[in-house]
């Protein structure tokens, strides 16, 4: 593993500034006998208080990243968050204490098995880890210094650790807050619609240390290449989840959170349960939405009726600018009212029709270093919100497979590009992205609809020579408010197009032209969705 770890050590700090108590490396023993390692911060003489727990593989007192500012250097991007703002006892995408504490909570920061301090040997997403987190959820519930009401909180994987734990309804569980939590590890993670995703590498490889056994994602990537039982062991019973949940993602959390998220939000079966979704970076979001955080865990772990009576079932950030937009609420999602309008391809002229073109035409590009672009103009003030699907029929020279990666940008009245904020980093992204491996193009018509196509994995369907063939992209989720005159463009290529996004896909299988035919029989199509 690339990070060093410093050993165990145990100890006790009472901070009187901040009005605090950590107990450093304190030992839980999970049920077959091993030893994980936690801290616990609390108000200093505060008697019993509900505990919040976070649970990820980064490491408690990691030094390479407990804070936020060298990781946004290394990265040469503004993530919003500085090392001012947070205290010293604060964790990697994890709650900040010296909030929390005054308020009367209790903070747990946990070493899962296998990382850092902790015995055992890595594994991530599995069931013993799942298995792990219940453990330390019941022991958190039964201390001296415990109410017995506890809760979930934590940004990416503390969040994915939610959903799986979640499933498993421990007793002493009381709420849920996860923020930008993958629930789908093949679809979200590791392939982007069939396609090898580079982003395994860091969660295999980077800021994560263990001295036993570790599980290597990347080989398993590769042994594993299609949707199979290792992939769905990975994945959360998401409709076994009854305990209240503040689910929080971003519009912006594209190619790793933001879908995942969604879906979650529409499978649990909690009945009390709660959606936001902003168009800001996840991490300064996520500190600055502490309030709320406060007022859901008042409510169920404290039990102090809140705001939360009078929370929108969803809220939703219409997003125009960089971090402009206005949030609007709703009751569902997704929206029931939606318009969804089909935009035709139009090769001849680079556009997007409402129109089917009659006759037959086409537009190839290189697969490695080219483009095809489409573009529509609004004649009047729209929004898009929900799924967008685009269908094309394609044809390649020089493969039997195609890789597909698609963008959705805007462009304003001046023709300028409007960027977006990414994730944590990024200040540059575009509105929302797809990506198919053509081979994996088969859908599940059960579990697909009309406006999000759902694809198998599972098994390959190669292209013969001067085949085409119709496929349906999934895009990914996205809410943006057009102006007259404004533009939409879509593009399509055979390569990753921005380079400023922190994901990538190095392993291809293009080669040759890809053509895109429309027209006449060919239907190709952006299917967009319209709030009216």
């Amino acid at each position: 593993m690339a990070a060093q770890y410093l050993g165990r050590n145990p100890r006790r700090v009472v901070d009187q500034e901040i009005g605090i108590t950590c107990d450093y490396d304190v030992p839980v023993r999970m049920s077959d006998g091993i030893k994980i390692y936690v801290d616990v911060v609390r108000p200093i003489n505060s008697g019993k208080c509900p505990v919040l727990i976070a649970w990820g593989p980064y490491g408690k007192h990691n030094p390479d990243h407990i804070k936020y500012a060298a990781f946004a250097a290394r990265r040469k991007g503004a993530t919003g968050v500085s090392d001012a703002e947070l205290s010293r006892y604060c964790i990697f995408e994890g709650p900040e204490p010296a909030y929390w504490c005054p308020y009367g909570y209790a903070i747990v920061h946990a070493d899962p098995r296998g990382t850092w301090g902790s015995e055992g040997d890595l594994t991530f997403m599995t069931k013993q880890e799942a298995k792990d987190f219940y453990d330390l959820i019941e022991w958190a519930g039964v201390q001296d210094w415990s109410n017995g009401k506890v809760g979930l909180i934590g940004v990416s994987y503390l969040a994915w650790s939610q959903w799986k734990v979640a499933a498993l309804n421990p007793p002493h569980l009381a709420a849920i807050n996860p923020t930008d939590g993958v629930t789908d590890f093949y679809r979200e993670l590791a392939f982007h619609g069939g396609i090898p995703c580079d982003y395994v590498s860091f969660i295999s490889s980077t800021w994560i240390f263990s001295s036993g056994q570790a599980e290597d994602l990347e080989e398993m990537s590769r042994r594993h290449p299609m949707f199979d039982s290792y992939w769905a062991s990975k994945n959360a019973n998401l409709s076994d989840i009854t305990v209240p949940a503040y689910v929080v993602t971003s519009w912006g959390d594209h190619g790793l959170h933001l879908r995942g998220t969604l879906e979650a939000f529409r499978r649990i079966s909690s009945k009390e349960k709660w959606l936001r979704v902003h168009g800001r970076k996840l991490w300064d979001n996520f500190y600055q939405n502490q309030e709320r955080q406060r007022q859901f865990f008042d409510k169920y772990l404290k039990g102090i009726e809140s705001e939360v009576n009078y929370w929108p079932k969803v809220a939703l950030e219409v997003r125009e600018r960089f971090y402009q937009g206005n949030f609007r609420n709703e009751s569902e999602w997704p929206l029931s009212h939606t318009d969804y309008r089909k935009l035709y391809v139009d090769p001849i002229n680079g556009a997007l029709s409402n129109l089917q073109i009659n006759g037959e035409s086409e537009i190839s590009y290189d697969s490695r270093t080219e483009s095809a672009s489409f573009d529509f103009i609004f004649d009047t003030k729209t929004e898009i919100t929900g799924y967008m699907k685009l269908k094309l029929w394609v044809e390649t020279t020089g493969s039997d497979d195609m890789d597909l990666f698609v963008i959705i940008d805007k462009f304003d009245r001046t023709g300028d590009r409007v960027p977006f904020p990414m994730r944590t980093t990024a200040s540059d992204a575009a509105v929302t992205y797809g990506w198919l491996r053509v081979s994996h193009r088969e859908t599940d018509p059960e579990r697909s609809t009309p406006f999000q196509p759902f694809h198998h994995h599972q098994k390959e369907i190669k292209l013969k020579d001067g085949e085409i063939v119709p496929l349906e992209i999934e895009i990914w989720p996205s809410s943006i408010l057009f102006d007259k005159g404004e533009k939409l463009r879509v593009t399509v290529a055979g390569h990753d197009i921005e380079v400023s996004k922190d994901f990538m896909h190095t392993n291809t299988v293009n080669g040759g032209k890809h053509i895109i035919h429309a027209g006449g029989k060919y239907d190709s199509h952006l299917l967009i969705p319209v709030i009216p």
